[in-house]
């Protein structure tokens, strides 16, 4: 019986994927660990993205989401069966959406805490965005 707890008890914890809240760090870009930046068009504009970013929409200019849409691309440009990141301007749409990542699909989500904002003061190369 007590093997069969031990048992149950790790595999529970398997199931449940990591929401962890980190700082910008270039260790991400040194262990590979994609960064996904999930905010709008202009705001990639107006402020560039991190180096080697992956820019994905998550809410457009108006505060509207399509979480298929977004499900769909992130798959296709992300292996999220390993831990990602997530970045925004200030962290708080990054929280939201890393919660519910986590939450109800078990993925493994670092959200960086602060957003571009604090990115920038930990001298993230941040480079112009250029529409694909």
């Amino acid at each position: 019986m007590k093997y069969l707890i031990t048992f149950f008890l790790l595999f529970t914890a398997l199931l449940h994927a990591e929401y962890n809240l980190k700082p910008y760090s270039s260790t991400f870009q040194k262990q590979h660990i994609p960064i996904v930046d999930i905010r709008t068009v202009g705001e990639w504009k107006e402020g560039g993205i991190i180096k080697g970013a992956i820019p994905i929409q998550f809410f457009n200019e108006r505060g509207q989401y399509d979480i298929p849409a977004f499900l769909k691309e992130l798959n296709e440009k992300v292996d999220t069966t390993k831990p990602f990141a997530l970045i925004c301007h200030t962290g708080s749409r990054t929280k939201m959406v890393s919660q519910f990542l986590s939450d109800e699909l078990k993925y493994n989500v670092i959200d960086i805490q602060g957003g571009m904002e604090e990115a920038a003061k930990l001298h993230a190369p941040i480079v112009t965005y250029k529409a694909k």
